[in-house]
């Protein structure tokens, strides 16, 4: 197909339609008459030779071809609108009226909310933040929609196209207590891990009730036995420090909230081989044209970054 011989308001016009999923909705958002929209409808049908919208109902609905459309053409519609927009200066100390919506787990809650919140309300004070519970299960459909705006944990999964910031690593601490009568320093190691009753951190909406140790541990044809779960992880040092439970958290979360004096620290037995991971700052499409949710997303960065470095 020769490009110079495509109208590429064309699909300007697709991507109205398939959004609306109506001719004249459509055409009111783009400031043109309904036989015009209608016209371009009929130009996109015979260049893809695809129909692309279907009748049904009240609604024009995409056809598999316009699905398939929508994900190649969206991107690149962004990409112009960003280079022909010229730079807006956003300026935190006087926005007002902005409200954003971070998703977080417990995790995020102890480590760093605390000095995020700090942070913005010292510098973007007009600024309001909804913290929400993190669904990894819609994590991406909701950033797609617009329904969170930034999301900031780890093993996080998205979709093409999405800002991805690395904040810093994370690993993993064994805990139990200095009174336990089986743990002894001498003889830790995997095969005294396992035969352990385990007390494990499982939020109730992360869409599982196993943690990243259990699937290692299936792929070594091992299994331990965990005997207590929680939906907040505040609740293991705690728990860890009064009973015969171990259990295996986030190292920064072990050493803020594990009283030295009742809880002992032990390493994550060699074989089981869960390196550092990476917490994540992950945001929607829409933080590379937003001037104010970028200038969020580089707080935290750079607040996160300097906070583990120091």
């Amino acid at each position: 197909m020769n490009l110079s011989s495509v109208d590429l308001n064309l699909l300007v016009v697709f991507e109205a339609l398939y959004q609306t999923r109506n001719v004249t909705v459509a055409g009111q958002r783009l400031n043109r008459a309904q036989p015009s929209v209608s016209n371009a409808l009929a130009r996109l049908r015979t260049l893809f030779d695809d129909p692309l919208f279907v009748r049904s109902g009240g609604s024009m609905m995409p056809t598999a071809r316009a699905h398939q459309l929508m994900l190649q053409i969206q991107p690149v519609l962004e990409q112009i609108h960003q280079t022909l927009t010229p730079p807006t200066r956003f300026d935190p100390a006087t926005a007002s009226q902005r409200r954003f919506r971070l998703a977080a787990g417990d995790y995020v809650d102890i480590t760093l909310l605390p000095s995020i919140i700090s942070r913005l309300r010292r510098d973007a004070p007009g600024m309001d933040i909804r913290v929400s519970r993190l669904d990894r299960r819609t994590l991406a459909q909701q950033l797609e929609r617009g329904e969170i705006d930034v999301a900031l944990g780890g093993h996080l999964e998205v979709s093409d196209g999405m800002l991805v910031q690395p904040l810093f690593n994370e690993s993993f601490t064994c805990i139990a207590s200095r009174h336990h009568p089986q743990v002894a320093a001498e003889s830790w190691g995997l095969q005294q891990y396992i035969s352990l009753p385990h007390a494990l951190y499982a939020p109730s909406d992360d869409g599982s009730a196993r943690g990243i140790i259990d699937q290692r541990l299936t792929e070594m044809g091992l299994e331990r036995r965990v005997a207590a779960t929680f939906s907040h992880i505040i609740a293991l040092p705690a728990v860890v420090a009064d009973s015969d439970l171990i259990a295996t958290l986030a190292t920064s979360v072990a050493q803020q909230f594990a009283d030295p004096a009742k809880i002992r620290f032990l390493p994550l037995p060699t074989e089981l081989a869960v390196t550092e991971f990476s917490i994540d700052l992950v945001a929607g499409r829409q933080a590379r044209r937003d001037p104010a949710l970028a200038w969020l997303c580089d707080t935290i960065a750079r607040l996160s970054f300097g906070e583990k470095m120091a």
